[in-house]
């Protein structure tokens, strides 16, 4: 089945989204039977490309709160970030401007690289507080995922799948998408924001019935207390 993702890298609850799917695909049992497409979405398309304010400034520039204000709203999404096995540090965090990480991940796309280049994306961002528009960092990762680096030199130094994000965000405004992250299950079922498992859990089944696809036997437990060939055992 196909499901199409609009996300940002630097969108807290676009990596929970993101892992709420995930679960929600291996425990539904449609492991393999998934096809992900990420479109991109920039929440901070003025974010300056150069000297950024960190991510309690932009939060507190953006809501006129204060710092603490902002690390008490940051503290809540931290703990829903744990509750799906993800680790934000808020304290080095910048806010970035994506739109070249954006052009890399339609690049990364054809060589089927686009998930594993998000992950790596998202973590070192979330994590380790990583720069998104460094060229350094980007490099590293498509390094790290086994892609030619020297082409992805030369699309950072220019507009190369710049139209692509144009179709994204034409997309965005045909579906009425305002927010991230925005699921799209075989372009009939939409989910908004992340929402807690059961409801990707659901929603996998119903687009599954369209898509003509069936979850695949899930084994629980390690099978040792049985009977075969005439023989029980512990």
């Amino acid at each position: 089945m196909k499901i199409e993702i609009f996300s940002d890298f630097t969108c807290p609850f676009c990596y929970i989204g993101k892992r709420e799917l995930e679960r929600a695909i291996d425990s539904a049992g449609y492991l393999g039977q998934v096809e992900i497409e990420y479109k991109a979405y920039q929440i901070g398309p003025d974010t300056p490309k150069k000297d950024a304010p960190t991510l309690y400034e932009g939060m507190g520039e953006k809501f006129d709160s204060s710092i603490e204000e902002v690390k008490d709203i940051t503290k809540g999404i931290a703990k829903r970030a744990e509750e799906v096995g993800l680790h934000y540090n808020f304290e080095d965090m910048k806010t970035a401007h994506t739109e070249k990480a954006h052009r890399l991940a339609k690049w990364t796309r054809q060589f089927g690289k686009e998930s594993v280049y998000t992950e790596e994306l998202m973590n070192g961002y979330f994590a380790e507080g990583k720069d998104l528009n460094d060229d350094m960092f980007l490099l590293k990762v498509i390094e790290n995922i086994n892609l030619d680096v020297e082409i992805a030199k030369g699309i950072l130094a220019s507009t190369d799948f710049g139209e692509a994000l144009d179709r994204d965000r034409y997309d965005a405004q045909q579906l009425g998408v305002q927010s991230v992250p925005f699921f799209v299950f075989e372009n009939r079922y939409g989910i908004k924001g992340a929402e807690p498992n059961e409801v990707f859990v659901r929603t996998l089944h119903q687009a599954a019935k369209i898509a003509g696809v069936q979850p695949v036997l899930k084994m629980i437990g390690d099978g040792e207390a049985i009977c075969a060939d005439g023989e029980c055992k512990l």
